[in-house]
């Protein structure tokens, strides 16, 4: 699957991300969606796969495009036999969001990029439009700090796994009510707490790297992107652990369904019978194979935003793989006349 989709679904996150920086700055955080919704589906659409969107552009909204369980790819077209040889046909399942920080793109903060994970069919969990407690943490501290623990328990645990003492660690939670709790105990334990707005695909990726200074994600957040997270970071090897929240009460702020026991029901309807039930990395992302690629829209901790020149830009993109075990970083100058000279810098 690396082979033969690697560069392809590089492409497909960088025309996202190109398109979605046109809009930054501009306050219109919907219309810097839609084009990189449209970008990343069109270049989908060439790629030979027969694609499902397992994780997409909203399980309530009626959305036009990468919507779940929508096909994409040559393959799924009604003509597809007359391009795919059904042999070597590529059945993938395809979680994907296309602007990571929507409000990031908008209002020109860094941070947002354009993501998807990919693997065989049935190898990435359909999660339901929901919320989701998230624990992310480096490799080192795999399976030794738990969601089910306190923060305060997982700190020190941290700092052992880290060799560093509780105060030199930070750790990533986004900004809402929610968490008030949650980062006045982050703080009398001694750590220091980074306040992000949206996009906590990029934190908990993060983690999975020296070097970012950045060394948990805790909180709550959406559960789709919490299945991203999962599949970058078990190709990573880092810790993730996540758990379906139902209950609007706990999240306080954004919209989980009429109730918590109509959301219970929703629960039992996709068969899940267990909803307090503690996923890890390898549950959410469980195919034989994953990827997972982004592709900067603006600037963050990891990779560098979309940066425009005089007929052309130049992109910074990730992709790791569980299957090579690796994690390349692309920088890609794209072409979009012929320029004088090409930009380096």
């Amino acid at each position: 699957m690396e082979n033969t989709l690697g560069l392809e679904i590089i492409e497909v996150v960088e025309q996202a991300a190109i398109a979605s920086a046109k809009w930054m700055g501009k306050g219109e955080k919907n219309t810097a969606d839609q084009v990189a919704v449209e970008a990343m589906r069109e270049r989908m659409n060439k790629i030979y796969m027969r694609g499902r969107i397992v994780i997409g552009e909203g399980e309530r909204d009626d959305a036009p495009m990468l919507y779940i369980g929508e096909e994409v790819g040559i393959c799924s077209r009604p003509d597809a036999k007359d391009f795919c040889n059904p042999d070597e046909l590529i059945e993938i399942d395809i979680a994907v969001d296309p602007c990571e920080g929507t409000n990031l793109v908008a209002y020109g903060q860094p941070g947002s990029m354009a993501v998807l994970a990919i693997s065989e069919k049935g190898g990435l969990f359909a999660a339901p439009d929901f919320y989701m407690k998230k624990l992310a943490a480096p490799p080192a501290a795999k399976g030794k700090v738990d969601i089910n623990k306190s923060a305060t328990e997982n700190l020190k645990i941290l700092a052992e796994c880290l060799d560093r003492s509780i105060e030199e660690l930070v750790v990533v939670v986004m900004k809402r009510e929610r968490h008030n709790d949650l980062i006045k105990e982050i703080r009398e334990a001694g750590a220091r707490v980074q306040l992000i707005s949206d996009g906590d695909v990029g934190a908990a990726l993060s983690c999975g790297f020296a070097g970012t200074n950045i060394h948990a994600l805790m909180g709550i957040g959406a559960a789709p992107e919490g299945v991203i997270s999962a599949a970058a970071m078990r190709a990573l090897g880092g810790h993730f652990q996540g758990q379906l929240i139902y209950d609007p009460a706990i999240v306080k702020t954004g919209l989980i369904g009429e109730s918590k026991e109509a959301n219970l029901e929703r629960l039992q309807s996709m068969n899940i019978t267990d909803p307090d039930k503690v996923y890890d990395a390898h549950e959410l992302a469980s195919g034989e194979t994953v990827l997972f690629a982004a592709s900067g829209i603006t600037t963050g901790n990891l990779i560098q935003g979309v940066r425009f020149f005089h007929g052309g830009a130049r992109t910074q993109s990730l992709v790791i793989s569980n299957q090579s075990k690796t994690a390349r970083f692309v920088d890609t100058i794209h072409m979009f006349e012929q320029p004088k000279y090409v930009q380096l810098h």
